[in-house]
């Protein structure tokens, strides 16, 4: 029943997003996790290689963030090929997103632990709490090579991200 509670709380809620396209996307550096091993992660070193796609989920192991590492999942073959990184951020702890980079990513991406700073700095908290801990909303966000913010999109929804992302990602490979 918590649960229900709270994912009603989550769809009920406004995704918003402070970084708009051409705003400088801070760097920061973290712990992630692919394939459930885990490894120190830099945005400035992942950018190094391409655009990245920095997607914020709610929580490892609900519903909606489940569906939607499945979809980024299934669509790495293309972000691959439009020379793009994906990587998701949470609030859970590391040791939590290892199982989830293992059994919900499929192994295929990073995820990683977003501190208070981060989560605060890309401004995807939202004011409930999940079992006692801060959680983020649902903000995709595409930054060019150069750490420009060149596409949010914000929605509680996840419905759409992994297809808006990448045709952001697509759209700035050709232009």
């Amino acid at each position: 029943m918590r649960y229900l509670v709270a994912a009603a709380l989550l769809l009920a809620s406004p995704a918003t997003a402070a970084l708009a396209p051409g705003a400088k996307a801070p760097d920061f550096a973290t712990r992630g996790a692919i394939a459930g091993k885990v490894f120190n992660l830099k945005l400035s070193d992942a950018l190094k290689k391409g655009p990245v796609v920095l997607y914020f989920f709610p929580a490892a192991f609900t519903g909606g963030c489940n569906a939607e590492a499945r979809a980024f999942a299934e669509a790495i073959p293309d972000f691959s090929k439009a020379g793009a990184t994906v990587i998701g951020m949470s609030a859970d702890t590391v040791d939590t997103l290892a199982k989830f980079s293992a059994e919900k990513c499929a192994g295929k991406f990073a995820v990683a632990s977003a501190g208070p700073k981060v989560i605060a700095e890309y401004d995807v908290a939202l004011p409930q709490k999940m079992q006692g801990r801060a959680i983020t909303n649902r903000t995709s966000y595409v930054i060019g090579r150069d750490g420009r913010v060149l596409f949010v999109h914000s929605d509680m929804n996840a419905s759409e991200h992994v297809a808006k992302t990448l045709a952001a990602v697509r759209g700035a490979a050709r232009g």
